[in-house]
């Protein structure tokens, strides 16, 4: 019976540390959600609520660096994704592919984008990173290396394709789940060594991260066609891409991380 207790007890405790910890690896994209709620309810002194929040997120990524919550790769790896999701933003809202507007005023802006979207691209980066550094994160074969690479490129570019010739995102989910089929992840909360298959870690993300969609559209963040009269829950259609932009994310990470251990090694 004790033995059963402390089975249930040291579950709980191990939950209780992993929720913790999800929320550390979460700060900056809670800190944007914040920001977004409060964006609708404090006085902004005239500026326009996306210049405020591209401000704010600067700040922000300021505070987390210089407390040291954030490094300096890190930090650069949230600049790249910066950059990749300006440049998607770019295309899927000028007038000819039109699948998302933004429709408030700003002047912090490239073309009609504004430039803190690239601040919510950056926060799925953000998260990976805290994340693999807070839970120890480790793979059981980096032998795709490269191929991840090649499939990364090619579901980055049918973001870009997918309005011109027939949208390939089926059959690239179908390479990942091949590439990865046998890769597990592990991870630490306290002590014990957790894993699980990294595609399921994949479709998991996505689905947190289309949760976060609706109450970023629901609070004006941007706005799909359909929502630009009444907000609708985001389509569930969605999950596939955010899916396929979390790969992305985790191979570019996996693989700064796997190219800095292999240049820490090469220099003992």
């Amino acid at each position: 019976m004790n033995n059963y207790f402390h089975k249930i007890s040291f579950f709980f405790s191990e939950l209780f540390a992993f929720g913790l910890k999800e929320a550390r690896a979460c700060i900056f994209a809670g800190s944007f959600f914040v920001l977004l709620f409060l964006s609708n309810h404090i006085p902004l002194f005239g500026l326009p609520r996306y210049d405020f929040l591209f401000i704010a997120s600067v700040l922000i990524q300021i505070i987390l660096y210089l407390s040291k919550i954030e490094t300096k790769d890190e930090i650069k790896v949230i600049c790249l994704f910066h950059f990749i999701g300006l440049l998607l933003e770019l295309y899927k809202t000028h007038p000819l592919i039109g699948s998302w507007s933004y429709p408030e005023f700003s002047y912090l802006r490239i073309g009609s984008v504004p430039l803190y979207s690239g601040f919510m691209y950056a926060a799925v980066g953000s998260y990976i990173c805290q994340a693999w550094r807070i839970f120890d994160l480790s793979l059981n074969d980096n032998k795709h290396y490269k191929k991840s690479i090649i499939l990364c490129i090619l579901i980055y570019l049918n973001f870009f394709t997918n309005h011109f010739i027939p949208d390939l995102r089926f059959f690239l989910i179908s390479g990942v789940i091949i590439l990865f089929w046998k890769i597990k992840v592990y991870f630490t909360v306290t002590e014990k060594v957790y894993y699980m298959p990294v595609s399921i870690s994949f479709l998991l993300i996505a689905f947190f991260i289309w949760l976060a969609e609706n109450i970023c559209t629901f609070y004006g963040a941007w706005k799909y066609s359909y929502q630009l009269t009444n907000w609708e829950v985001v389509s569930l259609h969605k999950i596939t891409s955010w899916f396929l932009l979390v790969i992305i994310s985790f191979i570019i990470v996996s693989n700064l991380k796997y190219s800095k251990k292999q240049l820490s090694l090469d220099k003992k």
